[in-house]
């Protein structure tokens, strides 16, 4: 399982998840398409014909079938293309999926796994590459999250599948599909972790998703100009590990939140709360937080450059938190040009 790529563990556990339970179904727009929604179901229409679903565009419609699966015993992996699409389907997720278990008193439940994509392209403007995630987060009932590598995809799908008797609702970053990951040793952040990735001193980087990736890059940076950074892959979004990030805190006394969505009524606004009501005097600066720029997303990559921050961003910001503000920064680079450069709407 070394040197795989994040597209490539996904397609894996897909597969496992298939051969696992005969009550396992895939069910999406694009999961018989010939690219296999970006290679992730690629063949698996051959191998079990009766449980590979092509649906039409009807989102919610196909999100109440998938309840009504999961309450007679199946399992629906539930795919969307655009996490955007899975706007159509919060009825179902918020009203009725999210509250069986609670309002039938544990008699009912809903076990079911919804991948939604998320992140840029080519321009995919401003409905096409939403990060939705605190939305569904807010939500008792929902479990959100965010994998950064194909040793939490495996970790937390598994967990999903074999396990986990609620709906989930995993956000892939399709910047990460075709890179490949060191290996990494065996852990099991399931379903509800957090994880340190990297062990630092001056300040505390709180990350999700493809900005793991981007904290790594803007580590390496600051390291190089005498200021650790400690790296924290938040994973859980609906149930971040509070103690882990309070006890790395405790040490750095300085928090930089780095998030692929808005940061308003978001990850950093959700970690600060945590922070303020559980303790006082945690932190010797103010928190810093990156994400999208308070507006819908730009179509002209030269403004959706901007929109996103980067690592020329982090380590600027970074720097200033620690009161060391370093005069020659990383080139300002798009995360399209660094990670993946795309040539066309898919």
């Amino acid at each position: 399982m070394s040197n795989l790529t994040y597209r490539e563990a996904i397609a894996f556990v897909m597969q496992e998840a298939m051969a696992f339970s005969p009550n396992t179904i895939i069910i999406g727009q694009g999961v018989t398409d010939f690219k296999g929604l970006f290679g992730t179901t690629h063949g698996l229409k051959e191998q079990y014909p009766d449980r590979v679903i092509e649906t039409p565009i009807a989102e919610d419609s196909i999100a109440g079938i998938c309840i009504g699966a999961a309450l007679n015993g199946l399992y629906p992996i539930n795919t969307h293309i655009r996490a955007d699409f899975g706007l159509l389907i919060f009825n179902q997720l918020i009203n009725l999926a999210a509250k069986y278990r609670y309002m039938f008193g544990g008699l009912f439940q809903v076990p079911m796994l919804f991948r939604m994509i998320i992140g840029r392209s080519w321009g995919q403007g401003a409905q096409h590459s939403q990060s939705l995630q605190s939305l569904l987060a807010h939500i008792p009932g929902l479990t959100v999250i965010m994998p950064s590598s194909p040793a939490t995809i495996l970790s937390s799908y598994r967990e999903a599948v074999k396990h986990h008797k609620g709906p989930v609702i995993s956000f892939e970053h399709r910047l990460m599909y075709e890179l490949s990951f060191e290996e990494e040793p065996e852990f099991e952040v399931g379903l509800t972790g957090s994880r340190i990735i990297r062990k630092g001193i001056d300040l505390t980087i709180v990350a999700v998703s493809v900005m793991v990736l981007e904290a790594k890059r803007a580590a390496d940076f600051l390291q190089g100009h005498g200021i650790s950074a400690e790296i924290i892959d938040l994973h859980s979004i609906s149930s971040p590990d509070h103690a882990l990030i309070l006890e790395s805190l405790r040490k750095t006394r300085r928090l930089m939140v780095l998030d692929t969505s808005w940061q308003s009524f978001g990850i950093a606004a959700e970690l600060n709360r945590v922070i303020n009501e559980s303790t006082v005097n945690i932190l010797s600066a103010p928190s810093i937080s990156l994400g999208m720029k308070p507006s819908p997303c730009p179509t002209a990559k030269a403004l959706e450059d901007l929109f996103y921050p980067d690592v020329h961003d982090i380590v600027q910001e970074a720097s200033r938190l620690v009161g060391k503000p370093l005069k020659t920064l990383p080139a300002k680079q798009s995360m399209t040009d660094f990670y993946k450069h795309f040539k066309g709407p898919f």
